[in-house]
């Protein structure tokens, strides 16, 4: 492995060292740390965002291919071995397809929401830790800002319905609208149990302070499993996947919010849907399922010869992610629809109320012994 690893390792140390030379020559001395400073953080979003523009890809046809083997038929095929360039192919689909902007449509507003519903869910990934050295911005604050610039994500789907000057496109931009403002309250009661539970609004911290010996009994979801059904529940409500897809109900109103989208500005609504599912499910492995952490207990792991099982990766979280995602589409192949009524119900007469109890519920509980969550 360090045959390999050593000479990329030196190849991007003499990289790194000829463009600080040259960055000192072209700015001086005095501007180079600041520049380098900024390519240096250009190149890590780059990191993170084109590896998540590959993974949207592929969930889609993760999903088509799930969704096939649940219902008994092959899914895609066709497009490379096994379909695996069946994703590239749907992106130049909708990259040669004409762009069309109705004549009543407010025409800067028509282009900018998609942006502004796809923009939140790729600089929300900013303080996402992958392990405790891999992430762009350790910042204390991290959960704060997280549900801080996703909720800007709403305002992409309310400018689409407004702008589009089309009655079926605004009435399902306001069910759209309503739904996830609904359900973000119930999610933001959800993330103050985590909040008590690890005394922190850093991720990183909040991932370590589920760290202990016994592997799996330490993470959150058992201590806090209203919340964490809660909270996984409404990240599908959020996302406006089956089966709280009713922006999109077709049979009601005409695909919701976007039907007057197409080409890339249609693209962008389905890229920012797929990058919040993979960002929510993301969040549940971290807040509620341990992050990087192995769900191997050293004991065990040293018990079958196999201590590198316990050691705790980025692996780890992206297994994670990957179960917890394809839950979501597991739910799309297997429930109905709701009605909206049933929705609305759902979230302010059940899940908040839950969560209330439950916040009391914890308070109390780690004020007595049999808490055992602590560090």
């Amino acid at each position: 492995m360090n045959a390999v690893v050593l000479p990329l390792v030196n190849a991007g140390t003499w990289a790194w060292g000829l463009l600080g030379a040259s960055v000192v020559a072209l700015f001086g001395q005095e501007f180079a740390p600041y520049v380098l400073y900024a390519i240096k953080t250009l190149i890590l979003i780059m990191c993170i965002v084109v590896p998540l523009m590959l993974c949207v890809a592929y969930l889609t046809l993760w999903e088509r291919k799930l969704i096939g083997w649940i219902q008994v038929r092959i899914g895609p095929n066709r497009v490379g071995p096994f379909g695996l360039l069946q994703p590239i192919a749907d992106g130049l689909k909708l990259l040669v397809k004409e762009i069309i902007i109705p004549a009543g449509a407010s025409k800067f507003l028509f282009v900018v929401a998609p942006m502004l519903a796809l923009m939140p869910a790729l600089a929300a990934w900013a303080v996402v830790p992958f392990s405790p050295e891999l992430v762009l911005a350790n910042i204390d604050a991290s959960l704060l800002y997280i549900l801080a610039i996703t909720s800007m994500g709403v305002y992409g789907i309310i400018i689409a319905g407004w702008a589009s000057n089309s009655k079926y496109a605004f009435i399902g931009a306001l069910r759209s609208a309503a739904q996830i403002v609904s359900y973000e309250i119930a999610m933001g009661f959800a993330l103050v149990g985590v909040l008590m539970a690890a005394q922190s609004l850093n991720l990183g911290e909040i991932v370590m302070s589920q760290d202990g010996r016994y592997g799996v009994l330490n993470w959150f979801f058992i201590p806090l499993f209203p919340f964490f059904l809660v909270y996984l529940i409404s990240g599908v409500a959020e996302t406006n996947r089956a089966p709280f897809d009713v922006a999109e109900g077709e049979s009601e109103i005409v695909a919701g919010f976007h039907v007057e989208y197409s080409g890339m500005t249609f693209a962008l609504f389905f890229l920012a849907e797929y990058a919040n599912m993979i960002l929510v499910s993301t969040l549940c492995s971290i807040l509620f399922l341990g992050g990087w952490l192995s769900p191997v207990p050293l004991a065990l792991a040293e018990l079958i010869g196999l201590p590198w099982l316990a050691a705790g990766n980025a692996g780890w979280l992206f297994l994670k992610l990957f179960m917890v995602v394809s839950t979501f589409l597991w739910f799309r192949a297997t429930f109905p629809r709701y009605r909206y009524d049933q929705i609305m119900r759902l979230g302010w007469k059940v899940f908040i109320p839950v969560t209330i109890v439950w916040i009391v519920v914890l308070g109390a509980w780690m004020q007595t012994p049999l808490w055992v969550w602590w560090k």
